[in-house]
């Protein structure tokens, strides 16, 4: 039996080893590092880093990288042997403070929208000793940013990184005015992301062009049982599955990452992987070790893990909920209701700085989530609509109505809600029900987004969430700041702004058609339906002058991102697009073609063997016949609409092409294609069916 306190972070470089391994004072030095951001002196990465390659050796590592996050949306890393030549011929294993903090692998070939020229070359990655170094793979990883040779960042945790002391130094500006005086104090926000994920036989997927070039299925029709059943959600996890579920919980208590909660989703072959939370940057670092790892263990057993948001047309897509909250280095949670008159005004006052980020930055949280393959699920009835809302519950929704009318909230007796004075009403964590409609959901002391698709980086999110309430609190920290009765502008402050952004504010039924209608034209809500859509709004005006405010990003890395962002829009439907007219023609209509040649020779036979009619095969002949000029004709819309998007060179352009005149011609295309495998006998068609992959049946 797995002894789990035992492996857990035994493949980590963490605090207990560095205790152990590190002399007093530099253990010290690395701790203030770790906590308060202080730079460490290159005496002491020296020795930092030899103890950690020492560490590294004994656990059977010969390499190390330094692993970071491109705009990829994946991981990268080089890898550098630890040898040095010595003098006589041999090798010693060496490695310097120097090769410890920064790094320099080529930048020329990732994403970097413009900030770089290709044969410009030189990037660097810095050393994050805030996220602890790893072994995978007998390789040191050193989590760390990437900056081009000018300083830009080119990767998703340098962001991240400015946006969480932005959050800690606003939130601390608000906690001072609040009485609290300990010089040490900082603010984290903390994640614990949910990873949906499916599982198919790996001699299935190696059939299927469309999901080796693109993780999901572009042609599939569907199997006479879906999910309807409700049948898996929750269900016993069948053994093959369980034995994949138990070795990766094993490989990721390795790394460090907590995994927490297994178990079936709600679409057959879908399941879900949740981790405890943590700090921002260590769970977006984990997540995407969560995703490899995932991938990997998957081809031990056979199978193999699909992360695209929505692999099967028909069944649930994948998702990844983003649950996010706000806590002080000394472990308050600051969406948590206290038991003082202070420590509920603090909380309301941070409730509503969260409620303003919602309403005023909507566009950029939508803006976070937007990709090719996550505009499949949002809208469905199985994933929050594009139209962003917050559920606080009826309970907390009362409190909060009260607050704006003037009135006292009634829970059992009366009580006065004068901010600051009398006491809000306690109530428990759980107190209201979950509204799994909702894309941001209020679920007792955080935050639930769950907007992201399952493939996602969690960290473009928590930038954009981290930044919004960090703007909100810097306007109420001015404010609060200049007020000469605290109190009385307390409570006008809390009462205003929840008056002003409570139309972010609704409890209902997400998936009613209704609730767009409303949202969009009475609230004036946005709602931004795909990727195109939401990006156009990146570079508004509001949205620059936020990012450079706090100096989360430049001009030139929100234009970079937004260049990324639609190409990679717009690369993803081309290849799909692509992959269509390949498995159309060198596959489908082969097949098509094959079974109308034996439906007319069996008719032929049957008639003269029999001198009847034979009407079956002639009526599906017909019938097939038709599909298969479809197929052919839909084929070469599509193979045009693909050549004439293809030379549009404004990039915003390009992507609202491809939605509109490619991916509906892929539409058209899979409509007579799918028409035609529910016709063909399964032994003619070329890919394994819905049935085949989802069920295991033929």
């Amino acid at each position: 039996m797995t002894n789990v306190p035992e492996i857990f972070g035994n493949m980590v470089f963490n605090e207990q080893i560095m205790k152990a391994r590190l002399p007093k004072e530099t253990y010290k030095a690395m701790k203030k590092t770790i906590n308060e951001g202080l730079p460490l002196n290159i005496d002491i990465a020296n020795v930092v880093a030899n103890a950690m390659k020492d560490w590294a050796v004994e656990k059977g590592a010969t390499h190390f990288t330094h692993w970071f996050q491109p705009l990829t949306g994946v991981t990268a890393e080089k890898h550098d042997s630890f040898i040095s030549p010595t003098s006589d011929g041999g090798v010693i294993m060496e490695f310097s403070g120097k090769e410890l903090v920064q790094g320099e692998p080529d930048a020329s070939s990732f994403p970097s929208g413009g900030l770089r020229a290709t044969f410009e070359a030189r990037g660097y990655t810095a050393w994050d000793p805030t996220s602890y170094a790893f072994i995978k793979d007998n390789t040191l990883c050193i989590p760390t940013a990437f900056c081009s040779y000018s300083g830009e960042a080119l990767d998703k945790k340098t962001p991240l990184l400015r946006s969480m002391e932005v959050i800690s130094k606003q939130a601390v500006r608000v906690l001072r005015l609040f009485g609290n005086t300990d010089p040490h104090l900082t603010v984290k926000t903390t994640v614990g992301p949910e990873q949906e994920y499916f599982l198919i036989p790996v001699e299935l997927y190696n059939q299927r062009k469309d999901l080796i070039y693109t993780g999901r299925t572009l042609f599939g029709a569907k199997a006479p049982k879906g999910q309807e059943l409700e049948d898996h959600y929750f269900g016993s996890i069948k053994p093959r599955v369980s034995a994949y579920m138990k070795d990766l919980d094993e490989e990721l208590w390795k790394l460090g990452v907590l995994a927490k909660t297994k178990h079936n989703e709600v679409a057959p072959a879908q399941h879900e992987l949740a981790p405890i939370f943590t700090t921002t940057n260590i769970a977006t670092d984990h997540n995407q070790l969560m995703m490899e790892i995932m991938q990997k263990v998957a081809k031990k057993h056979g199978l193999v893990c699909l992360l695209h948001e929505k692999p099967f047309a028909g069944v649930n897509g994948s998702g990844k909920h983003n649950n996010w909250s706000i806590s002080t280095n000394k472990g308050v949670n600051l969406l948590e209701p206290g038991e003082t008159p202070s420590e509920n005004a603090q909380f309301l006052l941070f409730l509503a700085a969260v409620i303003r980020a919602v309403d005023v930055h909507q566009d950029l949280l939508r803006i976070s989530v937007a990709t090719a393959g996550n505009d499949h699920r949002l809208g469905a009835n199985e994933a929050p609509p594009a139209v962003v809302s917050m559920f606080l519950g009826d309970e907390l929704n009362g409190i909060i109505e009260s607050i704006v009318e003037g009135k006292a909230y009634d829970q059992h007796e009366k009580v006065q809600m004068e901010i600051g004075v009398d006491v809000l009403p306690k109530f428990p964590k759980d107190s209201t029900d979950r509204n799994r409609t909702s894309p941001f959901a209020f679920t007792g002391n955080k935050f639930e987004f769950r907007m992201l698709g399952s493939a996602n980086s969690i960290a473009c999110a928590n930038i954009m969430l981290n930044t919004a309430v960090a703007d909100s609190l810097c306007e109420f920290a001015d404010r609060l700041e200049k007020a000469s009765d605290f109190n009385a502008e307390l409570s006008a402050l809390i009462k205003e702004t929840i008056t002003a952004h409570k139309r972010i504010i609704f409890n209902g039924n997400g998936y009613d058609d209704s609730w767009i209608k409303e949202a969009t034209e009475e609230r004036g809500l946005l709602n931004l339906r795909s990727t195109p859509e939401a990006m156009e709004r990146f570079l508004d005006q509001k949205n620059k002058d936020l990012f450079l405010k706090f100096g989360v990003f430049s001009l030139a890395e929100m234009q970079s991102r937004h260049d990324i962002l639609l190409e990679n829009y717009s690369k993803i439907i081309n290849i799909e697009a692509l992959t269509m007219i390949d498995m159309a023609r060198k596959d489908i209509l082969p097949a098509v073609t094959e079974y109308i040649k034996e439906l007319a020779d069996t008719a032929i036979a049957v008639k003269q063997a029999a001198g009847v009619d034979a009407a079956f095969e002639t009526d599906l002949i017909s019938k097939l016949s038709k599909l298969q000029s479809d197929i052919a004709s839909r084929t070469q819309v599509l193979e045009d609409a693909v050549i004439e998007v293809h030379e549009i060179e404004d990039i915003l352009a390009q992507s609202y092409a491809y939605r509109d005149k490619v991916f509906v011609a892929m539409q058209d295309l899979r409509a007579a294609a799918d028409t035609a495998e529910s016709l063909c006998s399964a032994k003619i068609w070329p890919f394994p069916s819905y049935g085949e992959l989802l069920f295991g049946v033929r």
